[in-house]
């Protein structure tokens, strides 16, 4: 399992325009809340916070937060981007307990696409990522999709999926039982349509 180790520094000056100086030094602002400590409002290096998430895996694993030389174990709760650069601009961080379950988005990976394909379908991915609530150690890197015995017309919900050991899904504790994927028919192209006509 890959380490992530974030360094950030304690921040006391808060507020619109504080942010908008960190950004023009090339940092970030953030926070980290929960556990059994009050919020800390942070900085962190931007070249530091985008390298670590180029990494997909970031997203849904548990991160060692140094504050300050003070470490502190914890996930991302949200991100907030850049809406054309899409560079980060603000974080969330919330702190990981020991024996304490925690939620978290975890992406979703695709296999098996070619099969349906073969037999003419076309397939749609209708979520990219779940919500699961699990102990930190449970915490899966991803969420497995097998999509090779699909024929045209099937859909994929949540509730077909396998979850790992000691994970659930937060939409079906809810009883929302999401689609996933499926697969449908290709839609004709107009010029067929004409070509038919004539």
């Amino acid at each position: 399992m890959t380490d992530f180790i974030l360094n950030a520094q304690a921040r006391t000056d808060l507020g619109k325009g504080a942010s908008r100086r960190l950004r023009h030094a090339a940092n970030i602002p953030a926070v980290v809340y929960g556990g059994d400590k009050a919020a800390e409002s942070l900085t962190i290096v931007a070249k530091e916070i985008a390298k670590l998430f180029e990494n997909e895996a970031a997203y849904s694993h548990v991160i060692e937060l140094n504050v300050d030389g003070k470490k502190q174990n914890v996930i991302v709760k949200a991100m907030q981007r850049h809406p054309s650069k899409q560079f980060i601009m603000h974080a969330d961080f919330i702190r990981v307990v020991a024996g304490q379950k925690l939620t978290a988005t975890v992406p979703v990976h695709f296999v098996g696409e070619e099969a349906p394909i073969k037999k003419g379908g076309e397939i749609s991915h209708v979520l990219n990522e779940v919500e699961v609530t699990c102990l930190p150690k449970d915490l899966p890197e991803f969420i497995e999709v097998d999509l090779s015995a699909l024929e045209i017309g099937a859909i994929v919900h949540l509730s077909d999926l396998k979850a790992p050991k000691g994970v659930e899904f937060v939409a079906l504790a809810h009883n929302d039982d999401k689609a996933v994927a499926n697969v449908h028919a290709p839609r004709v192209a107009p010029e067929a349509e004409e070509g038919a006509a004539e």
